[in-house]
């Protein structure tokens, strides 16, 4: 099979908003295949540390962090530095059903692979959807994110249906690498009425404010 010619930015424009989002999708987890562990790791340790820095976060008493799986900008490092710190740490869970939960992070050696493909997620209670509420942060997952605050998720709209749980004052964070950020007006990712903005962008080279 050859491989798939990329597509120009006006010609996936040009398809319908559900049509652009698997394109960009396929495009950008081809991309993500292309790094090494050393520069992932390198990349968890900037997000890590970036992360940290937020006022948001040295205030924060509970901090939803979603767990990375390979390939994603890796949150392992961010996560147990939260944890060391104190911080009540949530991850997200799902229950019987594939119910929307949430699990307490209690050391690396609790988060486990319940299926193939899936996330880690704690081995400990299942907790229900609104326990996203406890959340002073939310830190989410992203496959790239514009400048007016849209973000292209993973396609199932897990966190877009889990963010109405979340307290409106509570940040929506979205860590990528920087060749994922867009330029809102001349790049602008496809939205629809269903997806829900983030409040900031995180790379390892650093923190954007954005107008969710």
């Amino acid at each position: 099979m050859e491989p798939m010619t990329p597509m120009s930015d006006s010609s996936v424009r040009a398809l319908e908003p559900d049509e652009a989002k698997a394109h960009l999708r396929a495009t950008i987890r081809r991309e993500r295949l292309q790094r090494s562990e050393r520069r992932r790791q390198e990349a968890a340790a900037a997000l890590r540390d970036h992360v940290l820095a937020l006022t948001s976060i040295q205030e924060a008493g509970c901090v939803s962090v979603y767990a990375s799986r390979p390939h994603e900008p890796g949150t392992g490092p961010l996560i147990e530095a939260l944890h060391r710190r104190g911080i009540r740490v949530l991850i997200p869970m799902l229950g019987d059903g594939l119910q929307r939960g949430w699990g307490v992070y209690h050391g690396i050696e609790d988060l486990v692979e319940r299926a193939p493909g899936r996330p880690p997620e704690p081995s400990g209670e299942f907790l229900p959807s609104t326990t996203l509420a406890d959340a002073d942060v939310i830190v989410v997952p992203a496959l790239a994110v514009d400048t007016s605050g849209t973000r292209l998720g993973q396609g199932g709209g897990w966190y877009d249906r889990a963010l109405m749980d979340a307290r409106p004052s509570s940040p929506v964070i979205a860590l990528t690498f920087a060749n994922e950020v867009r330029d809102g007006a001349a790049e602008p990712l496809p939205r629809e009425r269903h997806d829900l903005g983030v409040d900031m962008v995180i790379t390892p080279e650093g923190a954007h404010s954005l107008p969710a």
